[in-house]
């Protein structure tokens, strides 16, 4: 069977069973990249209560260990599958995704967690990049391209939307460890769909690795995260904290220098002199982070401030991913009429009013009060992801891309990455202090010091028999110290957009310009290139 498809004629004929295929493949990242949060307060409960005990920072790192080595490999694992069979490495993604997910259902305790979300990261980062680059090859006409890769992007917004409410369904009757092995079937459907559906293709042609730059953006990137999650615990002046940081700013040093000067470099910085590629990089990178970081922390508060249960819990986020694919889907259509800049600054800023909005959150909050937040900043989102995208991808010459493909994802992962570390921290940081002082002389000191590593473990803690006596005492100090962490996140969170927003207005064109060659000049007669990566 797969002998047929090194026929041109058959691999055509079948380019759709192909692009299902390929959609199938990339619900495997969307759907793990949404489930898992909902899992994250039963994580943080005791091993007693079901969960692993997982710390504040425990929790960050289960979610970041994957994005920071997804990010850090995805521009290497693309030009890997390019150089020696897009088909292999498909596959290769897949197998090593799945074997990580079974290893994380049953992991023992927080550690080992982070180290198999590590070995899925390596596989996700050889699947994103293989699905598009066979899809590009398989529709070789630009009318059937586009319409796949519109498929393709929807299917990868799908994934996100499902995630939640599939993880509290599956939490509602199972242990945590199912949210990762449902995603074993579906890898075993596209390991077995794609051996007869998915031709093989390679190019010869691709530049030389660049392992020097991908061993330094990973580290470099690791080293801050690193500083910025444990700083809570450790004290921000700390000296562990600030060797960190300098370590973390000397490697990223390093790295902007080595691919400055390499003759193949992993990302070609000389890019971001076009103010469009760079501008349109940066609002994409900030809309991650908003996105990423407000879903870890609304999470554990509908769940362990609100006492939602998981499968509400994961309900309440489905009107965020609807109006965000529904906006993405319309955005094209209004940066026709009003131009890329006033559509992605008028996303920006609905996004940047959506943080502002979170402060009006409490403790008492209703399910419509969430849902509403959440659902402005869905909106703003989509008419950024799609206008954004199509400028990074416009910018560049259409022999690259590849490379713009890449980087979109990139800036997509980094960006979720320092949202979920950022604001983590900055909540976790104003959180164990807060909780302390107000239950300084009235609780037992033990019992303040578990419960002030996270809202989770303060629930989970004043549930014990042996804080029977203290239990309304310690709730109600933990959900006030998250809530005063929650507000300080946001607002923070939003004066990043808002300059976001400047950025935007000052740099991004109002208008998409024509694609550009390599020496810089324009193609009069370029194929517009449609935006990728709406999720």
């Amino acid at each position: 069977m797969r002998a047929q498809l090194k026929d041109p004629d058959v691999a055509y004929r079948r380019r759709w069973l192909t692009l299902t295929v390929l959609c199938i493949s990339l619900m495997v990242i969307g759907l793990d990249n949404t489930i898992l949060n909902v899992a994250l307060p039963t994580l943080s409960h005791t091993k007693n209560l079901g969960g692993l005990g997982a710390s504040g920072s425990a929790l960050q790192w289960i979610v970041d260990s994957y994005t920071l080595v997804f990010a850090g490999l995805l521009l290497t694992m693309g030009s890997l599958g390019d150089r020696f069979g897009r088909y292999k490495f498909l596959t290769f993604g897949l197998i090593v995704f799945g074997i990580g997910s079974v290893m994380s259902a049953f992991a023992p305790s927080a550690g080992v967690l982070i180290a198999t979300r590590s070995l899925m990261g390596i596989g996700g980062a050889c699947i994103m990049p293989g699905t598009l680059s066979i899809l590009s090859n398989v529709f070789p006409t630009p009318r059937e391209r586009a319409k796949a890769i519109g498929i393709w992007a929807g299917v990868s917004a799908l994934g996100v939307g499902i995630g939640p409410v599939a993880g509290g369904a599956l939490l509602t009757h199972f242990w945590w460890g199912s949210v990762f092995l449902v995603i074993v079937p579906i890898v075993i459907t596209a390991l077995a769909l794609g051996y007869f559906f998915v031709p093989d293709s390679s190019d010869k042609t691709t530049p030389r690795l660049d392992p020097i730059g991908a061993g330094l953006s990973i580290v470099s990137l690791g080293a801050l995260l690193w500083a910025i999650i444990e700083a809570p615990s450790h004290g921000w002046t700390s000296g562990e904290i600030m060797a960190g940081f300098a370590i973390g700013f000397v490697l990223l040093a390093s790295f902007l220098l080595w691919e400055l000067k390499s003759s193949s470099p992993m990302l070609d910085l000389h890019f971001f002199q076009n103010p469009r590629f760079s501008a349109a990089s940066a609002a994409i990178m900030l809309v991650f982070l908003a996105l990423f970081g407000t879903i870890f922390l609304l999470t554990q508060y509908l769940q362990s401030v609100l006492g939602y249960s998981t499968l509400k819990a994961g309900a309440i986020l489905i009107p965020q991913s609807a109006a965000l694919m529904i906006f993405a889907f319309l955005s094209p259509r209004w940066v026709v009429r009003f131009g890329n800049k006033a559509v992605v600054a008028v996303g920006l800023s609905l996004v940047a009013i959506s943080l502002l909005l979170f402060t009006t959150l409490d403790v008492g909050s209703s399910a419509l009060h969430v849902v509403l937040v959440s659902v402005i900043m869905g909106v703003g989102m989509g008419n950024v992801m799609s206008p954004a995208t199509e400028s990074i991808m416009g910018s560049l010459p259409r022999a690259k891309a590849g490379v713009g493909s890449a980087m979109n994802d990139t800036t997509r992962q980094v960006g979720g990455a320092v949202g979920v570390a950022v604001l983590g921290s900055i909540l976790s940081s104003h959180y164990g202090p807060n909780l302390a002082s107000r239950l300084s002389g009235k609780v037992p000191v033990p019992l303040i010091t578990s419960a002030r590593d996270s809202v989770g473990r303060a629930v989970s803690v004043a549930n014990a028999p042996s804080a029977a006596r203290f239990r309304t005492q310690i709730i109600s100090a933990a959900h006030q110290s998250f809530i005063g962490g929650l507000h300080l996140a946001s607002v923070i969170a939003a004066l990043i957009v808002f300059v976001a927003v400047a950025g935007v207005l000052i740099w991004l064109p109002a208008r998409a310009i024509e694609v550009v060659d390599a020496t810089g000049a324009p193609q009069p007669d370029a194929e517009p290139l449609a935006a990728v990566g709406t999720t």
